[in-house]
C-alpha cells in the first residue's frame, strides 16, 4: 500500500480547497446571473423614490407659490365684488380650501352673507385642521354677534373653550363678554381676571382683558415692583 508524502497531502488540501473557492464563486456568480434583477430594482427604487419625493417637494413648493401669488393677485383687485369673484375663481384643494374660505371671509362688511356662508363651509368641512375649523367657527360668531342667539352662541365657544383647542383664551374672552352682555358682571370679572392669569394667554389679550376689568370697576393685579 502506497502513502501519501507529506508534500503530496499538503498539495492535495491545498487543490481541493481550490477547487472549493472556485465552486463557491461560481455558485454566487450564477445566484447574480438569476436573481440580480431583484437587486437592481432595490436600486432603482432607492434612486427613483429619491427622485420622486425631490420631485415631490418640487411640485408643492410651486403650487403653494402659485396659490398664494393667485391669492395676491385677487385681493389687489379694486373692490369687494371683483375681489370675491377672483378669489372664488382660484383652483384649492387639501388645507388651500380653508385658507381661501378664511380670505374670502374677510368682508363682513360689504357682503356679510358671503363672509358668513364661507367660514360655515369651513367650520363645517371635516377634512380641514382643527385650526382652521375653530378658526372660522371663532369668526363666525364674531361676524354674527347678536344676530346668533346667545344661547347659541355660548354652546359654540363652549366647544372651543376646550382644554387643548388652538383659540381657547380667545372662547375664554368671548364667553366673559357673554356675561357682560347678559349684565352677570360679578361672573364677567371672575372670568376675565383668570384670563390675566391664564399662561396661555398673550399680552394682547391680557392687556384687552385688564382694560374691560377696569371699565367694569374691578380691580387688576398690580405690576411686581423690582427688588
Amino acid at each position: 500500500m502506497n502513502s501519501e508524502s507529506p508534500g503530496n497531502v499538503s498539495n492535495s488540501e491545498s487543490f481541493i480547497d481550490e477547487v472549493t473557492e472556485e465552486v463557491r464563486r461560481d455558485r454566487l456568480f450564477a445566484a447574480f446571473r438569476k436573481y440580480g434583477w431583484i437587486g437592481a430594482l432595490v436600486v432603482l427604487g432607492v434612486v427613483g423614490g429619491t427622485a420622486y419625493n425631490e420631485w415631490s417637494k418640487a411640485r408643492d413648493a410651486a403650487r403653494a407659490e402659485a396659490f398664494g401669488d393667485a391669492l395676491t393677485d385677487a385681493l389687489d383687485m379694486g373692490g369687494a365684488e371683483e375681489r370675491r369673484a377672483a378669489l372664488a375663481a382660484i383652483p384649492a384643494d387639501g388645507s388651500q380650501k380653508a385658507i381661501l374660505g378664511l380670505i374670502q371671509a374677510t368682508d363682513p362688511v360689504e357682503d356679510r352673507d358671503a363672509t358668513l356662508a364661507a367660514l360655515a363651509a369651513v367650520e363645517g368641512d371635516a377634512s380641514q385642521p382643527v385650526a382652521y375649523r375653530d378658526l372660522a367657527s371663532l369668526r363666525r360668531i364674531l361676524v354674527a354677534g347678536a344676530e346668533m342667539p346667545l344661547a347659541e352662541r355660548r354652546t359654540a365657544l363652549e366647544a372651543l373653550a376646550v382644554p387643548g383647542r388652538p383659540y381657547r383664551v380667545l372662547a375664554e374672552e368671548q364667553l366673559a363678554y357673554l356675561l357682560i352682555e347678559e349684565g352677570k358682571t360679578d361672573e364677567a370679572l371672575v372670568r376675565l381676571k383668570a384670563l390675566t392669569e391664564d399662561q396661555e394667554a398673550s399680552g394682547g389679550l391680557r392687556g384687552r382683558v385688564q382694560q374691560m376689568i377696569t371699565v367694569l370697576g374691578g380691580e387688576t393685579a398690580a405690576p411686581a415692583s423690582g427688588g
